[in-house]
């Protein structure tokens, strides 16, 4: 029997769905079958499909398992492992040489990406394996901190954590600040809804975040580092814990490294979970042990940071990128994505999306593409509406736009941003007055209320949002959002509020119809706002089962068993959705418009 490898994701996703129990049962298996020394199993991080999971990828035949259970196990081990028949029934696609052949797969460029689900995050022994910490000891023994920083400038890489700033420059910028000592921060405080690209990369390869951390570090002239890593990533916290002990034990941390006289440290910093620190001078107060909210600029962290010394600012996958520029080359990361953003980019793909998950693809890439030959576009029986990029901060486009590259300058001609990689992608079900609602109240809440645009007036726009989505609204509400809105991309003192209105804005320009429904019919046309929006029982379909009356909270609901049809009294209907839920026949609907 040849050997056999199975790598289980065990990312958050993945050990959410059960993935544990699934190695346990595999161990177990294994051990009863006496495959000890032919079969290894090894936990890895995120794999991509995280809808999927658990997930198990054997190798050497490629063998791609989804939706595993603890109960398939003992199938796999006896049918595939000792008899050499895939249990066709758990397969993604036929079994293949490379996953890569798979459609998911196919369009996805892996960098950043490229260890996370192939090698174990908590054995730095196979982080070394495939070439880790080669990139450190290059730049400590072979380049000069100017040669480092002209090699990460020529490439081109622009920060991944949302505006896109030049790399390059900004490490240039610490390196010539006046002061010591020089810090450099990881950003790892990941907070939009739906996303979840920087905690993959922490769960699936936390020591390219180190190493490319160190190598900043010697290219500013620092020598301590801080991670700045949100608590509800309890598994990256973990995994970020024990390689940092890992690379402590094996000096590629601490004093002298790889007997060069340079020096760099990393601590962990755990934040409370608030949005706002996110931002960078947020951040910095939070780790200083100040409440976390930003001041103005100048002076940026680069002059005046951490405990008002020069200070880097990276987030994650900015520094999982630095290691594979300098063992490629700056000119090899050049040729990647488009002329003003190069590289790839990691997304986190959500909402009515076929294939949801962790994906990686070239700057450049449509959204077409994106959504419908990675994501493998909308559920049957709907239709693509529009697709919110750039988390809460970002803007809705439309079907019109899905060629639209992606890249920096293009998203924000449109209205839109790249942010940190969060894409929710919405059908014809998703009202898109409320999807703009949803945004602004998270903001608005997550605001730290230091500004008097964002604090006060975050607020009185999503006052005038509740209004129209209960159908209160008027055209001239339309014209005050606008305003608003401007004013406090113009006025607010951080990113947050800066960026606040986007989903407003880009909703209001390219959904203008959809608002006006909610103004002049009274009716939400997606049939999702409940003050606008009546049940109905279809007389036809009716089988005056009950099951509905005795469903309704209210009493609402008149009729009598046997005796179809049943009737809703609209002037007590709460619009809960209970009774449609439990008719069996499809015969109570929900449609737009007020009714009673």
């Amino acid at each position: 029997m040849k050997r056999i490898s199975v790598l289980l994701c065990s990312g958050s996703a993945c050990q959410s769905s059960g993935a544990l129990a699934v190695k346990q049962a595999l161990v177990q298996a294994i051990a009863q079958h006496d495959l000890g020394e032919e079969i290894q199993v090894v936990e890895t991080g995120c794999m991509g499909p995280c809808e999927l999971g658990p997930i198990l990828l054997v190798y050497p035949d490629g063998t791609y398992y989804i939706r595993v259970k603890p109960a398939d196990v003992e199938e796999i081990v006896v049918e595939h492992f000792l008899k050499g028949r895939p249990v066709r029934r758990l397969l993604w696609s036929a079994p293949a040489p490379e996953p890569r052949t798979i459609p998911f797969f196919a369009r996805q460029k892996k960098i950043v990406l490229e260890n996370c689900g192939q090698i174990d995050p908590e054995k730095v022994e196979e982080y070394i394996a495939v070439g880790g910490y080669e990139a450190l000891a290059k730049v400590l023994t072979q380049m000069t901190p100017e040669e480092v920083i002209a090699e990460i400038t020529r490439s081109g890489l622009r920060g991944r954590g949302g505006a896109g700033f030049p790399t390059g420059k900004k490490w240039e910028a610490v390196r010539t600040a006046k002061g010591n000592p020089k810090y450099v921060i990881c950003n790892a405080d990941e907070g939009d809804p739906g996303a979840f690209m920087d905690r993959a990369i922490l769960e699936g390869d936390p020591h390219s975040v180190l190493e490319g951390m160190a190598i900043a570090a010697y290219a500013v002239g620092a020598e301590k580092g801080y991670i700045y890593v949100r608590a509800e990533y309890p598994l990256a916290v973990k995994r970020l814990e024990v390689a940092i002990a890992q690379a402590r034990k094996l000096g590629l941390l601490g004093p002298r490294i790889f007997e060069t006289p340079f020096s760099f440290d990393i601590e962990l910093r755990i934040g409370a979970g608030a949005f706002v620190c996110g931002e960078e001078t947020a951040l910095i107060a939070s780790i200083e042990g100040k409440r976390g909210e930003p001041r103005p600029r100048p002076p940026y962290p680069a002059t005046s940071g951490l405990f008002g010394k020069p200070t880097l600012i990276n987030n994650v996958e900015t520094f999982a990128n630095v290691r594979h520029i300098i063992l490629r080359g700056a000119d090899w990361f050049s040729q990647i994505g488009t002329n003003t953003s190069k590289g790839t980019k990691v997304f986190a793909l959500a909402g009515q999306v076929k294939n949801t998950g962790l994906v990686e693809v070239p700057m450049g890439i449509t959204l077409r593409e994106l959504i419908f030959d990675v994501g493998g576009g909308v559920p049957e029986g709907r239709e693509f509406k529009a697709v919110q990029i750039g988390g809460p901060s970002g803007g809705c486009l439309p079907a019109s736009l899905l060629d639209v590259p992606i890249d920096y300058e293009s998203l924000k001609q449109y209205g839109a941003i790249m942010g940190s990689g969060g894409v929710i992608v919405l059908d014809n079900t998703s009202c898109m007055v409320n999807v703009a609602k949803f945004f602004l109240e998270f903001t608005a809440d997550e605001s730290c209320g230091k500004c008097v645009p964002c604090r006060v007036g975050l607020r009185m726009m999503l006052a005038i949002l509740e209004k129209i989505t209960r159908g209160e609204g008027g055209e001239d509400d339309l014209v005050r959002l606008e305003e608003l809105g401007r004013i406090i991309q113009s006025t607010a003192l951080c990113g947050l509020g800066q960026t606040a209105p986007n989903p407003v804005l880009s909703t209001l320009r390219y959904f203008h119809e959809e608002y006006l429904a909610h103004i002049r019919d009274k009716a939400c046309p997606a049939a999702v706002c409940p003050n606008l929006i009546y049940y109905e029982i279809l007389a036809d379909l009716c089988r005056a089962c009950d099951l509905c009356r005795r469903a309704c909270p209210t009493g609402a609901i008149q009729g009598k068993p046997r005796n179809p049809p049943y009737h809703i009294m609209q002037e007590r209907c709460i619009r809960c959705g209970a009774c449609a839920e439990a008719c069996p026949f499809g015969a109570v609907v929900k449609r737009p418009g007020r009714k009673g």
